[in-house]
């Protein structure tokens, strides 16, 4: 009925516990080198993609002050009306998700005025959305800092 197979058949037929511990132990070692460099490269595409929203700001003051003559106060005067036709209180420039303040790791400000306007952006977490503030006005000049103070008209310039 029931043949028993040799000892030496049994064995060879998988991998032993050392074997699955080497190789558990080896993946480990390469993922304890790789995520530091994950995290170090997403906190630079949220930098970058922060950078590229102040860009977006600025032409969303741009075409505001062309529409209605002045700069736009805050953020949610150059994102989308709740309901209804687009005007200076929502002009309908930039999506909701950036009216509302926070993208890709950032938190954005605009504060305007009749001579100009300022926007800054300071990550929503320190060293994990990103390690640098930035600040610009409308010279269009951006700014950065890095550290946890926010940048200012004086912080050295993104070269």
């Amino acid at each position: 009925m029931y043949e028993r197979m040799p000892s030496r058949q049994l064995r060879s037929r998988g991998f032993s516990l050392i074997e699955i511990m080497i190789v558990v132990a080896i993946i480990l070692v390469i993922a304890s080198i790789a995520i530091p460099k994950i995290n170090q490269q997403r906190m630079q595409a949220h930098e970058m993609a922060g950078i590229r929203t102040i860009t977006a700001i600025h032409t969303a003051q741009t075409q505001y002050f062309s529409q209605f003559g002045k700069y736009a106060t805050n953020l949610q005067e150059l994102g989308p009306p709740a309901s209804g036709q687009a005007g200076p209180s929502a002009a309908d420039l930039l999506p909701g998700e950036l009216a509302a303040g926070t993208k890709s790791g950032y938190v954005f400000t605009v504060q305007g005025g009749p001579q100009g306007y300022s926007v800054s952006a300071v990550p929503v977490a320190f060293n994990n959305t990103g390690r640098r503030t930035f600040f610009s006005d409308q010279t269009l000049v951006i700014r950065q800092n890095w550290g946890q103070e926010p940048a200012n008209p004086q912080s050295p310039e993104i070269q």
